[in-house]
């Protein structure tokens, strides 16, 4: 009997990634390219689809197909950077570069716009989320306002994902999570386009049909196969945003699940039963059937301690180990870790770091402690952002290059008070795009097996106990500092523009 082997690519911010993997969840084969982000303007940040997307797909697929030699390729998933928004021509053709998620904000006076249109508590309560630089309606209205010749020519709504299945199989779908980040014109409780509200962000565009990543939505035509080396009539999902396929990718799926990704930003994921709105995080559909989702996002984490890396001329390993001689409390520092703005759950662009307590006494390595944990109280303040909300970690899976070293999960273990789970496997997005393609094709084998846990952090309690009072005090501090921080993001901005 041949075996089977599954596909998954997703494209990533600066990088792309793929892997081929066999039906019980074994790495046969994994390749990465970098590509281009270009910021042609102040807060633009853009993605061309055919050079980046398109060109990324198809040299990853070439360079893995080798590793399938012999084996049977049963299905292929997707994902990418999201929410984006590609407007594209009735065949699919990108109308110009691809506008991307959140770290994009040139759509400002379209949110107030449309808050104030719809009303801010109505938005919250049909969508799940508030209008924000991650949501998409504001970012149509703005390609209607500002470049009005190629709205008129729009005839399909893509995203980093769903233009790959077009080009793939001629199919034009979306993923019910990516459309549940439409907002507002996506209604959570629907699980379905709010038409109505469609209509006057986007008038009179036919929007995608609506899948789960789960689904198979087509499969891959001549054409395609002819570009791809892929072979004709391979069965492809739907695709889905990469932060969703990375959380699928460790098992994280059931209610109460959480993953926290560390890496230069840190994201959550929570799985929920059903719609949970909150002011200060994302709420969204789930990768799978009648799962819903509540998302944070903190702006920075590793960026902050590459930063101070890159300060003190140091290396990562000596700094790890030099920070774990230090006590829990950073010998009396506590730092805010809002260094380029926050997002949940203060939703704060003009937040700015804040070192307190800094004496002549202080080292390196007190100060990369106190980065890691300030970092720590940031995870602390989402999830309980997240048990506010309605929902609750019942299980933390850790993921991402900070998870390397251990000390890092281990202060964000004690700050919390809670387990944190390490997977076999953290290749990221792509291996959870294999496995939805499984899924969907019901080829992956014992998929609660495909990547077991192989070690759990556990908090040290007399840590934990130490870590309350410095985490009041984090809480404090930035309201404590927030107008003074306000008054010098300001500066910044004149600084900028005077060079």
């Amino acid at each position: 009997m041949t075996e089977s082997v599954l596909l998954g690519i997703d494209i990533g911010t600066s990088s792309s990634k793929g892997v081929l993997v066999s039906a019980e969840g074994e790495v046969l084969a994994k390749a990465s390219r970098q590509h281009v982000t270009e910021y042609p303007h102040p807060g633009w940040v853009e993605h061309d689809a055919e050079s980046v997307w398109w060109d990324d797909f198809v040299a990853l697929v070439r360079e893995l197909l080798p590793a399938a030699e012999g084996r049977e390729l049963t299905g292929l998933g997707v994902s990418g950077i999201g929410p984006v928004l590609l407007p594209a021509d009735g065949a699919g053709n990108p109308l110009r570069k691809a506008i991307l998620y959140g770290v994009d904000t040139r759509a400002v006076k379209e949110i107030d716009e449309l808050t104030e249109e719809f009303g801010a508590e109505e938005i919250l309560r049909r969508c799940g989320s508030a209008l924000s630089s991650q949501a998409v309606g504001p970012k149509i209205r703005w390609l209607a306002e500002h470049e009005p010749e190629v709205w008129q020519r729009t005839e399909k709504l893509l995203m980093c994902s769903s233009y790959l299945v077009h080009r793939l199989t001629g199919r034009y779908v979306l993923d019910h999570h990516s459309a549940s980040q439409c907002d507002p014109i996506y209604d959570l409780h629907a699980r379905d386009w709010a038409t109505d509200w469609a209509q006057q962000v986007a008038p009179d565009l036919q929007l995608p049909e609506l899948a789960w990543p789960t689904e198979v939505v087509g499969r891959v035509t001549a054409q395609a196969a002819a570009e791809t080396g892929l072979p004709e009539g391979l069965p492809v999902t739907a695709g889905t945003v990469d932060a969703w396929a990375e959380a699928t990718s460790v098992g994280v799926r059931d209610p109460g699940d959480t993953m926290l990704m560390y890496g230069t930003t840190m994201f959550f994921v929570q799985v929920l039963t059903d719609p949970r709105p909150h002011p200060a995080l994302w709420g969204t559909c789930g990768a799978y059937p009648d799962t819903y989702t509540l998302a944070a996002g903190m702006a920075t984490s590793g960026a902050v301690t590459e930063w101070l890396r890159s300060l003190v001329d140091g290396d990562f390993a000596e700094l790890v180990q030099e920070a774990g001689t230090v006590p829990a409390g950073s010998r009396g520092l506590l730092l805010l870790p809002y260094f380029a703005g926050e997002r949940t759950p203060i939703f704060d662009p003009d937040a700015r770091g804040v070192l307190a307590g800094l004496t002549l006494r202080h080292g390196r390595a007190e100060l990369y402690r106190a980065a890691l944990e300030g970092i720590g109280f940031g995870v602390r303040h989402n999830l309980e952002a997240m048990n506010a909300a309605g929902g609750r970690a019942q299980r933390l899976v850790a993921v991402g290059g900070g998870t390397q070293g251990g000390l890092w999960t281990q202060i964000v273990s004690d700050i919390t008070g809670q387990e944190q789970q390490i997977p076999a496997e953290m290749i990221g997005a792509a291996y959870g795009d294999a496995l939805l393609a499984g899924i969907a094709t019901s080829t992956a084998v014992a998929v609660d097996d495909w990547n077991p846990v192989t070690r759990t952090v556990r908090p040290i309690p007399e840590n934990t106990e130490r870590y309350e009072a410095f985490y009041e005090h984090y809480r404090q501090l930035y309201d404590a500092t927030a107008r003074t921080a306000h008054f010098l993001a300001e500066q910044q901005r004149v600084a900028d523009q005077d060079g």
